[in-house]
């Protein structure tokens, strides 16, 4: 399986980003198996990892696949670039600011009745 592994990542990736000179895979080798580290331009993260995560699991089954007929454990990490969004859980940290001017609130005097704001009885 020598490094078939990373070349197929490097060519799945390369077909799916718009910047595939930025591509960058490395591959290490541990007791847990092996490792490969994928490195895009800034602007490609979105389409590695896809909606909801879709196109990283696609990949890292199909990794599982390739490892399994080789008797080998592969695995992928895709390597965030420098001032990305971070995780999800790391993004739900950071203050939110409001999107719109907060609605005013109408004093509306308690000698008004129903029929004078125009709203009907539902029965």
């Amino acid at each position: 399986m020598a490094e078939k592994d990373q070349e197929f990542v490097e060519y799945a990736v390369r077909a799916i980003v718009e910047n595939p000179d930025k591509v960058k895979v490395e591959r290490t080798i541990d007791e847990r198996g092996v490792l490969l580290s994928l490195e895009v331009d800034p602007a490609d993260m979105g389409k590695i990892i896809g909606k909801d995560g879709r196109t990283a699991k696609a990949i890292r089954t199909l990794l599982r696949v390739l490892g399994a007929q080789n008797d080998a454990r592969v695995n992928l990490k895709i390597i965030e670039p420098e001032g990305g969004l971070g995780r999800a859980s790391e993004r739900a940290e950071q203050p939110v600011e409001p999107v719109a001017e907060p609605v005013a609130v109408v004093d509306v005097p308690e000698t008004t009745s129903k029929e004078d704001l125009g709203v009907l009885d539902e029965e």
